[in-house]
């Protein structure tokens, strides 16, 4: 028996699925796109598995649903090595396309997810910021390194929910998404870099053991843009930025008190790494 197989540039994936499953086939979807592979089973045109990286089951068809580019090829005969999903297909496929619809939407702001989320000072929006508890929960895991399928992976939520977090995040202008750094050349070790990101991480440990949990957003968010600035190349004035940043929050939360208090922990940290301490 023929193999059918084609571009996911030309035909969608759900319409695919559907032109095989009403002929009540067996087999398998093997697709293909820049290095990924994913995979949809059918038993007797009914759809009762499916694989992408660490995705299986109906996240998976969801995930494979919404690529725009790729190939894939149908196999009869192949036999699902398990039976992860048990919603039937028209309500699964009616899903998948009402994501494809929303990811059309979402990748106006979020092109790709390799972009590493990294925070920003939104402009005139200096007071106190109002988020949602899941909104939260996404913030504290952005550290400007770890790309939007990573952090789905640490949250354990679908890139497809982490994907319409971003980007209401955006939209406020609380992130940017830059394009993933190359990764440094063999040999490449900076041991200035190494020792001021060892800086912006004391000076946070010692921000958040002054200000507590009310200071660890405006913390967090000024450590990342420390930390994502000191790996761009602007050194001491990431840092001296973020210090700025911290202090002057620590008057508005705790007053003159606090601020004299975290301005003086931050002079002794300052010295100390001026001194080769650490």
């Amino acid at each position: 028996m023929m193999t059918f197989q084609g571009s996911l540039k030309e035909l969608h994936l759900p319409d695919v699925i559907q032109l095989v499953s009403v002929s009540g086939k067996t087999g398998c979807f093997h697709l293909d796109r820049e290095g990924e592979a994913g995979a949809i089973y059918l038993e007797n045109g009914r759809i009762v598995h499916a694989s992408l990286g660490k995705l299986a089951g109906e996240e998976a068809v969801y995930a494979l649903s919404t690529w725009s580019e790729g190939s894939f090829h149908f196999r009869p005969g192949d036999a699902a090595p398990a039976h992860t999903i048990t919603k039937n297909n028209t309500n699964l496929l009616m899903e998948a396309a009402r994501r494809m619809d929303e990811w059309r939407v979402l990748s106006k702001k979020i092109p790709s997810l390799d972009r590493v989320p990294r925070f920003q000072v939104p402009e005139g929006k200096q007071g106190q910021i109002n988020l949602n508890t899941q909104e939260w929960l996404i913030l504290s895991k952005i550290d400007g390194q770890a790309d939007i399928e990573t952090i789905a992976e640490r949250l354990e939520l679908s890139t497809f929910e982490v994907a319409k977090l971003l980007y209401g995040l955006v939209t406020m202008g609380l992130i940017v998404l830059d394009v993933p750094a190359p990764r440094p050349a063999a040999g490449g070790h900076d041991e200035v870099l190494d020792r001021l990101l060892r800086l912006v991480e004391r000076l946070r440990d010692e921000a958040f053991s002054v200000l507590g949990e009310a200071g660890r957003p405006v913390v967090q968010m000024a450590f990342a843009e420390a930390d994502h600035g000191v790996r761009d190349g602007q050194g001491t004035e990431a840092v001296q930025l973020m210090c700025q940043t911290v202090i002057q929050h620590a008057a508005q939360a705790g007053g003159p008190d606090i601020q004299r208090q975290v301005a003086e922990r931050f002079r002794d940290i300052l010295s100390s790494w001026n001194a080769g301490a650490f």
